[in-house]
């Protein structure tokens, strides 16, 4: 299948210009931080929960229990971001961290009663706020962007599984 490429325009011979508000991960980089803190904004005031929070709140939500580190590589936060948000979890009564059934070093991370209510009244404002978002596109453009997004996640988590052997050298 043939790929679409864009033209670079190019100030000299051989170098390319970046152009910054065309650069599709600077793109999707502002897309995403402008989403995450218009959502964050109905959740901040009234529940009292940051982002990071937010996000482990959601991906705790299906009732799981997880460790740190794979709450860690479901949101894409790092290590550092996570631990500082389950402190403050732990510390809001939000989550309960127990030790692991198999490996007695690996902590557990549920929610607590308090944070599954947040969860349920968070959903549907999340829910609603996509669908205001997705609004500007048919149901169409809406599939083709998941199907797009999907391949796009895909090829992003191959090159980053080895960036030093797919990046052109300088």
């Amino acid at each position: 299948m043939p790929q679409a490429r864009r033209k670079r325009s190019e100030t000299a011979p051989g170098a390319a210009t970046l152009h910054l508000t065309r650069f599709l991960p600077y793109r999707l980089s502002v897309l995403s931080n402008t989403v995450s803190h218009t959502v964050a904004k109905l959740y901040e005031k009234r529940f009292g929960i940051t982002i990071p929070e937010w996000r482990i709140i959601a991906v705790l939500g299906g009732r799981e229990t997880l460790s740190a580190g794979e709450i860690a590589q479901r949101t894409a936060m790092d290590k550092v971001q996570v631990s500082r948000a389950i402190s403050r979890m732990l510390d809001s009564a939000l989550i309960l961290r127990e030790a692991g059934d198999t490996d007695r070093r690996k902590a557990l991370l549920t929610l607590t009663p308090k944070a599954l209510d947040i969860y349920t009244q968070i959903v549907p404002l999340a829910l609603a706020y996509e669908d205001q978002l997705t609004h500007a596109l048919t149901e169409e453009e809406a599939a083709l962007l998941d199907r797009l997004l999907t391949r796009m996640q895909a090829q992003a988590d191959q090159l980053a599984s080895a960036p030093e052997q797919r990046l052109p050298k300088t």
